[in-house]
């Protein structure tokens, strides 16, 4: 295994990423990765993991065999150290393991006035790193797409200064931050932020409906899935009446369609799909999703509205489809589930219908463009009621729910 050719493979297939050395880490690939900050700023991204995971490091894997796939990765704020030859050091480089924020980064001077303090008692809440002001929001103290809006919408209401995914692409420290609110802020009054009343907010969005599309969608998908992939569905009858949000496994590109294709046309004329635009804004998908009731988030533009626009279709009392899992999975175990589906459920005190799809992942791997004629099943179960779980309680409530199944 030539662990410069990985390198290089990696650093053509992701312009995110500045720097790259491959070791082996327990018998396996492992990726110690510095990111081209500049190109992030330069194009607006914010879920800087996401995207050297999914478009660096996950591409590469769907090109090579088991024993060469990228097991685990490491991303460092800072450039990977170097040999006074100016070769990367790879012992020093594997320390980084091994070592907390607290060890690489032991005490800063931080700003003493109310604002910073506000700010950072604020992101603690959020994060339980360690919060210094070099500290990256992200890659340090481990936010997310839900905690950027969230944050967002602190500071505008704490502060009046009004951040976008734009703007905070280019801020993403805590010394930056501090800095451009210091700059534009109109007050300081430190103000509780409650999600349901996030998700409740108005939104000028419509939905947008397609009965007559859905219909043909369905007409033509089902006949050709029961045939070509022998398709075996159960537990249709557990689907509510009333609204509810349908959470699906997720193993490949069929999924939307299968959940599509199995659903009574009495509910899915009712039914909206969270989709990412990265997949299903593009030309060929994007007539697909237009016209087949989607609602397409981009984690990195307008969150907060694209959220506010999946959160409409419950307001309606019309059905979501939403993965829980946020992306594919790549060796068909269950990914970390994301809590916005809870918080969706608790929000609109609707059930969660969880969905158990087998058989997608050998059908259409990752990386494969045609599908193979592999048995398929979907197995719907009995819908989870939010009661007074918390937004994790019911998330790992329904993660289990699922795995207990399988």
């Amino acid at each position: 295994m030539n662990l410069h050719d990985i390198q290089d493979r990696i650093l053509i297939l992701c312009p995110f990423i500045k720097e790259i050395v491959v070791t082996i880490e327990n018998g396996h690939p492992f990726a110690f990765i510095y990111p081209n900050f500049q190109t992030l700023k330069s194009e607006h991204i914010i879920n800087i993991e996401s995207e050297i995971r999914w478009y660096g490091v996950e591409l590469y894997n769907m090109e090579v065999e088991e024993s060469q796939k990228i097991r685990g990765y490491f991303i460092s704020t800072h450039p990977l150290e170097k040999t006074a030859s100016g070769e990367f050091d790879t012992t020093a480089i594997k320390k980084l393991l091994n070592k907390t924020q607290q060890s690489l980064q032991i005490s800063e001077d931080e700003p003493s006035d109310n604002l910073y303090q506000t700010i950072k008692s604020y992101l603690c809440t959020m994060s339980d790193a360690i919060i210094l002001p070099s500290s990256h929001l992200e890659l340090d103290l481990r936010l997310d797409s839900l905690d950027y809006v969230e944050l967002f919408v602190f500071i505008e209401h704490s502060y009046g200064v009004k951040i976008d995914e734009k703007v905070f692409s280019n801020i993403m420290t805590m010394q930056e931050l501090y800095e451009y609110i210091k700059e534009h802020k109109e007050y300081i009054t430190p103000t509780k932020i409650e999600w349901e009343n996030i998700l409740k907010e108005e939104h000028d969005e419509k939905l947008i409906f397609s009965p007559f599309i859905m219909f043909t969608y369905k007409t033509i998908l089902l006949p050709f899935f029961k045939l070509f992939f022998r398709l075996e569905v159960k537990g249709i009858e557990n689907i509510p009446d009333t609204s509810c949000i349908i959470a699906p496994t997720h193993q490949s590109m069929l999924d939307g369609f299968l959940i599509e294709a199995t659903l009574p046309y009495s509910i899915l004329r009712n039914t909206f799909f969270l989709a990412f635009k990265q997949v299903f804004g593009t030309t060929f998908f994007n007539p697909i999703a237009k016209y087949g009731q989607s609602i397409l988030i981009d984690a990195n533009i307008n969150l907060k509205n694209t959220m506010l626009h999946a959160s409409l279709p419950l307001k309606k009392k019309k059905n979501l489809v939403i993965f829980p899992e946020g992306a594919r999975t790549r060796d068909r175990k269950l990914l970390e589930f994301r809590p916005f589906f809870a918080m969706l459920s608790k929000t609109h005190n609707v059930p969660i219908v969880p969905v158990i799809i087998d058989g997608s992942f050998e059908a259409l791997p990752s990386g494969k463009i045609f599908p193979r004629p592999k048995k398929i099943k979907l197995t719907y179960l009995k819908p989870i009621y939010p009661g007074n779980m918390s937004y994790d309680e019911l998330t790992e409530f329904v993660k289990k729910t699922i795995e207990d199944e399988m």
